[in-house]
């Protein structure tokens, strides 16, 4: 198999996108915001969902955090995908990236009931599979966000190394990935001892902040370059005959 032909820059997305792309990193940051508004919730143990929980004070703020997330992240990729040339890993990548927001607006469009780390009857609820859909399928909106993130990195970083591309990626994307990956799973664990699994879900969502960052960085960084290497727009100045 013939190697692909790696290019400097593949070229430069609207200035728009990267100021999204940052945006999107900060409205996903809302569950930083818990010590002030939501402070009797577990840090520790108590799901990062439960913020939003139709039940809990300001469960609007967390909520719209993660809709415009979604819509940011969805309009980010779509800019890729119609601006910058469509290679099969990066295509892949926008595409990731793009399912990540759609799950995230499914995060904030079906929020959980109830908190069950701070309230019992939540809890039994729960267990007896007394809840809505809305409670029940947020588990399949929240498990896909990081599954979406986690192959979106991936593929973006992987064409970054083919292509020639995104230098921040190529060198940053691969690590961000794999460390989500590996808290993941431990979640897995952290749900069988009954602990720890609200500290493990906050670096979750942390790297993700970290991996959209990152994206925001890299588009970035080809508009700069691409400036950098752009001929000067000064006209030549005329000389004067004395």
């Amino acid at each position: 198999m013939k190697p692909e032909p790696r290019d400097d820059a593949p070229g430069a997305v609207p200035a728009f996108a990267v100021v999204l792309a940052t945006v999107a990193a900060i409205t996903y940051s809302t569950f930083l915001l818990e010590h002030l508004l939501s402070p009797d919730l577990d840090v520790i143990n108590g799901y990062v969902s439960e913020l939003s929980a139709v039940d809990q004070p300001f469960h609007q703020v967390y909520s719209a955090g993660d809709f415009v997330t979604g819509v940011l992240s969805i309009t980010v990729a779509g800019t890729c995908l119609l601006t910058l040339p469509r290679r099969p890993w990066s295509t892949l990548g926008w595409t990731f990236l793009g399912l990540f927001g759609v799950c995230a607006i499914g995060d904030a469009v079906f929020p959980l009931d109830c908190a069950p780390s701070l309230e019992t009857w939540c809890s039994l609820r729960e267990r007896s599979e007394n809840v809505s859909f809305s409670h029940q399928f947020h588990a399949v909106t929240s498990s896909m966000v990081i599954a979406f993130g986690v192959a979106a990195l991936l593929t973006l970083s992987i064409a970054a190394r083919r292509y020639g591309w995104w230098p921040v990626l190529a060198r940053w994307g691969w690590l961000l990935a794999l460390a989500e990956t590996a808290f993941a799973l431990s979640t897995v664990l952290a749900m069988l001892l009954g602990r720890w699994l609200g500290i493990i879900q906050r670096v979750q969502i942390s790297i993700l902040v970290l991996g959209l960052v990152t994206i925001a960085w890299a588009l970035y960084d080809d508009r700069r370059r691409l400036r950098r290497s752009a001929p000067g727009d000064r006209p030549e100045r005329e000389t004067t005959r004395l």
